[in-house]
């Protein structure tokens, strides 16, 4: 199964949850797959087919502070055509129950939580850098554009140093 129909299929079930049950949930950065000999060597991106946030303003700050990432680390952009490396992301946002907390009127604290998937793979779709930030988010548009910035850079540092030659 391709790299792309599973990150559709994850991204069809997470979102089909409106509600998941949080027990011992940790959040954060997970890095699942990293090839630093391939990344090494990768000097241009392209962008592909995402699974993109439905709100087009979340869309483009997300797009900006990965190019920003991405050209802080030597990578070059290229509109479309052959590139080094297909970049591509997934989101979603979901609900997470919190049972540890005591309910308050008899409502367990609901947690909003944002799930975002940055991969980094060869022309061929093999995944050369994944990484996924899991993170309760507050839902304020005052205050979006530095919350995705945050994450973007939260992943990003777990990207593989270059070597020095």
């Amino acid at each position: 199964m391709s790299i792309t129909r599973r990150v559709f299929i994850l991204s069809c079930v997470l979102l089909g949850a409106s509600h998941v049950v949080v027990a011992g949930q940790k959040y954060g950065v997970t890095v699942p797959t990293v090839k630093p000999a391939a990344l090494a060597a990768a000097k241009t991106y392209v962008w592909g087919v995402n699974r993109q946030s439905f709100d087009k303003k979340i869309d483009a700050l997300i797009v900006a502070a990965v190019d920003r990432e991405l050209s802080e680390r030597g990578f070059s952009k290229v509109a479309s055509g052959s590139s080094d490396v297909v970049v591509t992301y997934a989101s979603l946002s979901r609900t997470d129950v919190d049972l540890k907390q005591k309910p308050k009127d008899g409502a367990s604290a609901e947690i909003a939580v944002g799930t975002l998937l940055v991969d980094l793979s060869d022309p061929n779709r093999q995944t050369l850098f994944r990484v996924r930030m899991d993170t309760p988010i507050e839902l304020n548009t005052a205050t979006n554009e530095a919350t995705v910035n945050g994450i973007i850079k939260q992943m990003f540092e777990k990207y593989p140093p270059r070597s020095k030659r």
